[in-house]
């Protein structure tokens, strides 16, 4: 066999291979809509591909664009995608190196990052988060009973159960036997006073999330 044509199929096979690793990379950075997000990455996480605009929208509404999200590395459509009370656009953008969006306790000290005090003014980072919120709702509620996640802890309560203990749900209770509902003393605690999201679908004057409480409203 002749050594030069051996080398050069040799060559033209490596040609060819690269050619497909090429293309094969081509295609899984192609971004048919030239917004900033690939193709793939858009069809992954239910964004519409060929629509550039969604780049600029919010879809968790924590005041970080979709493209900033997909930049961060950052959850989509979970507005605290570590789960620490602290909102990922608040972590972000607040200026404090003291909090890392990705990390729940960023200094390891035991205590989530939600619950620290990073501008030491003694308010909680999640309740000066809260605090600016135009939306309330905006809050994650897992286990649905009108007490945020991030406050569970606040209360002595499960993020993950709506009945913690007694057969009467966390919202309604009365943790810290103060005659308030855990729901409306969250309320109280943390939203803005001009919530636009509280909701009375029956237009009985009192709210949704209020309907049949134990203690009434306060």
């Amino acid at each position: 066999m002749n050594p030069s044509k051996t080398l050069s199929a040799v060559a033209v096979t490596a040609l060819m291979l690269t050619g497909v690793a090429t293309s094969a990379a081509q295609a899984g950075s192609r971004d048919a809509d030239h917004d900033g997000i690939p193709t793939g990455w858009e069809n992954n996480h239910g964004m519409n591909p060929r629509r550039s605009a969604d780049a600029k929208a919010d879809f968790d509404r924590d005041r970080l664009t979709n493209l900033r999200e997909y930049r961060l590395g950052t959850m989509l459509r979970d507005e605290d995608s570590d789960n620490d009370g602290d909102d990922d656009g608040d972590e972000v953008t607040d200026g404090s190196h003291g909090t890392d969006v990705d990390d729940p306790d960023t200094d390891n000290d035991g205590v989530e990052d939600g619950d620290e005090d990073s501008d030491h003014d003694e308010v909680d980072n999640e309740d000066e988060d809260d605090s600016t919120e135009p939306c309330g709702r905006d809050d994650d509620d897992r286990d649905g009973d009108n007490v945020a996640d991030e406050d569970e802890n606040d209360f002595g309560t499960r993020v993950r159960s709506a009945d913690s203990d007694d057969g009467v749900e966390d919202g309604d209770e009365d943790s810290d036997e103060d005659g308030e509902s855990n729901e409306d003393a969250d309320e109280d605690a943390d939203d803005d006073a001009d919530d636009s999201c509280e909701g009375d679908s029956d237009d009985d004057g009192q709210d949704d999330e209020d309907e049949g409480d134990l203690l009434g409203t306060v």
